[in-house]
């Protein structure tokens, strides 16, 4: 009698899992739907600057909760996990290369590390740790390695969705990443490629990830393995903001990486010296043409507050550029519309650089402006302008990139105003009455200047 019990409820409880819905995958996204989910330049946290490889789930949430309360109203809203969650034992100042501890899956693909990020225990990848950003409100990300992990090839894991394809079957030791070595590289035609790239995607997709900052796609630029990704996001089901990095994306590649990814890097990793942000003016005149929604020119993280806590380059400090340079740099990466990456342990800001994050009137301009592009460059001084499509205003950058002071001085003419017009400093509200033909200002080293001018 107990054993008929025993068969009536196993057979009972087969009926009903067989009753419960399988879990059934999204439709597929259209050839460039993409572009939809980044209509505006994405903005948010990236743990890179403050933590290198050695983020751990604490920090992750903490800068989340502060995101959460301060920043979400003013458009903030991607947490992203940078550089190899999935080594146990990485360092500051560099990288662990001569006994990294990976964890991996039996298909070849990285798991979050449980020591830093105990939620993923149990196979549960970062589910839960996005489960917790988007409780907040907010989109969680990562960052991976183009390729496939050596530790797949040399152990001929099998790629799931394959039958019977192997890791060192899909991949070459050409082309390597030369400043980090987890990876091989993978030959795009090879029949599992694709495959490989889809099944890491639909893990992410199941974990809930937002957007993904590949690495080591622009120089060289990798064209095949770009493609691999933008088919492997578009079949996951679940929209996914593509990122890529790091390096100076070369310009004759411009119509491929903008019908493939939502933003790309025009430079190498930029710190809080005055240099990076000289260099970034220079490689932005080659990128105006190519900013528009959904596809965005990426002038990289924004190395403001406290930064270096546990990263790549010297020691624990707040950022070394001054108040002066660092209103040039924020206004440099909005009004090109830059995506707002910003670099620095947020619970550790000052009321000064809260303050560079939560100007209304500037993230206006930087979520809406239209129409980016540079007057001139010559002598140390620069001028930027953009417009807002709905009511023909127009937004003025100048910048004094030298040395010395310089007196600046631009023909509203060329801004299309023949008459008098408002000016108002975007940054302090101040408003400056009315101006007609040149306008000049004197401004210090390293020092700019944000206007908004209306009839």
């Amino acid at each position: 009698m107990r054993l008929l019990n025993f068969l009536l409820a196993v057979s009972l409880v087969a009926f009903l899992a067989s009753c419960q819905p399988s879990k059934k995958k999204a439709e597929p996204f259209a050839k460039g739907e993409f572009k939809s989910w980044a209509q505006t330049p994405p903005m948010g946290w990236n743990s890179w600057d403050c933590y290198g490889p050695t983020v751990e789930e604490p920090e992750v949430k903490a800068n989340a909760d502060y995101m959460a309360e301060k920043l979400k109203d003013y458009g903030w809203e991607y947490i992203v996990v940078d550089i190899r969650w999935f080594v146990e034992n990485d360092k500051a100042g560099g990288y662990n290369q001569t006994d990294p501890r990976y964890v991996i899956d039996e298909y070849g693909r990285y798991q979050p590390a449980v020591n830093r990020f105990p939620s993923a225990a149990d196979g549960k990848g970062f589910k839960e740790l996005a489960d917790y950003v988007h409780g907040k409100g907010l989109k969680f990300g990562i960052h991976i390695m183009r390729g496939i992990p050596k530790k797949a090839v040399e152990d001929k894991l099998p790629i799931l969705g394959t039958d019977g394809i192997t890791a060192d079957q899909i991949y070459s030791t050409e082309l390597q990443c030369q400043w980090l070595r987890d990876n091989y590289t993978i030959v795009a035609d090879k029949p599992g490629a694709q495959e490989y790239y889809n099944s890491i995607f639909d893990m992410y997709a199941d974990w809930g990830v937002d957007f993904v900052k590949v690495d080591d796609l622009s120089r060289p630029y990798h064209k095949g393995e770009i493609e691999l990704i933008r088919n492997a996001i578009d079949q996951c089901g679940r929209p996914i903001v593509l990122s890529t990095s790091p390096g100076e994306t070369p310009i004759e590649d411009a119509d491929h990486v903008k019908e493939h990814a939502n933003m790309w890097r025009m430079v190498d990793d930029v710190w809080d010296t005055w240099h990076h942000f000289t260099h970034l003016i220079d490689i932005c005149q080659k990128w105006y043409p190519y900013i528009a929604p959904g596809t965005w020119p990426d002038c990289d993280m924004i190395p403001l507050g406290r930064i270096s806590i546990r990263g790549e380059r010297g020691n624990d400090r707040m950022t070394r550029l001054t108040k002066d340079e660092q209103y040039s740099l924020m206004t440099l990466f909005t009004i090109f519309k830059s995506p707002l990456m910003f670099g620095g342990d947020l619970p550790s800001n000052d009321d000064f650089t809260l303050s560079l994050l939560t100007n209304k009137e500037v993230l206006k301009m930087h979520a809406e402006a239209t129409n980016v592009h540079q007057l001139f460059n010559e002598d140390g001084k620069v001028a930027i302008v953009s417009e807002h499509p709905a009511n023909g205003d127009k937004y003025m950058a100048l910048f004094n990139i030298a040395d010395e002071p310089q007196t600046i001085t631009v023909d509203l003419t060329q801004l299309g105003y023949i008459s008098d017009c408002g000016l108002v400093n975007l940054w302090t509200g101040e408003d400056s009455g009315q101006i007609s033909g040149e306008y000049s200002i004197e401004l210090a080293p390293h020092a700019s200047a944000l206007y908004k001018l209306v009839y």
